[in-house]
């Protein structure tokens, strides 16, 4: 859940061009429902304005960073700017066909396991952290939750000015994710996550 401007690069997620157009529309139906300008999103995400609006129109693949701050700002989801708009009957989701998104060169993968749905506030994702490697994030909304379980590997989780705490496998924790938090792989394989994130209010379909 990183909030850097490194883009998303991976091979087997959605194409830069097909991420690009998804996040646009949703964008456009946020902002519109909203009342917003693309001005005001650029001053509450602190993303320059000019970058913001090439991301608006589509030609620009925004990075993992650049949709939690928009996410943040208009106070919806992280789901709700890249998940498909209508869901019916089974969803299958093939390990071969992953949907993920990745920051730092793909030290950290975030791929989503339970698509957001605006009936369901809540998210799962199965996190992928590079040894080594520290992902920071900035405050979500208010009232945001994070559980999250260690399925293989030992990490250290820091919510806001608590004392770091050691996870090894099989070790869980919850916190209110509305504080910067940081995630970071101490051990020298990659470490795996299974992780949960609720919303106090999810506001309006997108």
């Amino acid at each position: 859940m990183r909030n850097d401007a490194s883009p998303i690069t991976r091979r087997d997620q959605p194409s830069p061009d097909t991420l690009s157009r998804i996040v646009a529309e949703r964008l456009a139906r946020l902002l519109n429902r909203r009342g917003r300008s693309l001005g005001r999103l650029a001053e509450l995400s602190d993303i320059d304005a000019d970058e913001l609006a090439r991301i608006a129109c589509g030609r620009q693949a925004p990075s993992l960073g650049h949709l939690w701050r928009i996410a943040n700002a208009l106070g919806v989801p992280f789901g709700s700017l890249v998940a498909s708009t209508e869901r019916q009957g089974v969803l299958v989701i093939r390990k071969s066909e992953p949907q993920a998104v990745e920051s730092a060169g793909g030290a950290f993968v975030s791929r989503a396991l339970y698509p957001y749905d605006c009936r369901r506030p809540v998210e799962f994702y199965h996190l992928a952290i590079a040894p080594g490697h520290i992902e920071r994030s900035e405050a979500h909304s208010p009232g945001t939750k994070e559980n999250l379980v260690v399925a293989r590997g030992s990490i250290e989780i820091i919510v806001g000015k608590e004392p770091p705490v050691q996870l090894d496998e099989g070790d869980a924790i919850d916190f209110l994710a509305d504080v910067p938090h940081s995630y970071r792989n101490f051990g020298v394989l990659p470490a795996t996550i299974y992780l949960v994130v609720s919303y106090a209010d999810a506001g309006e379909e997108a």
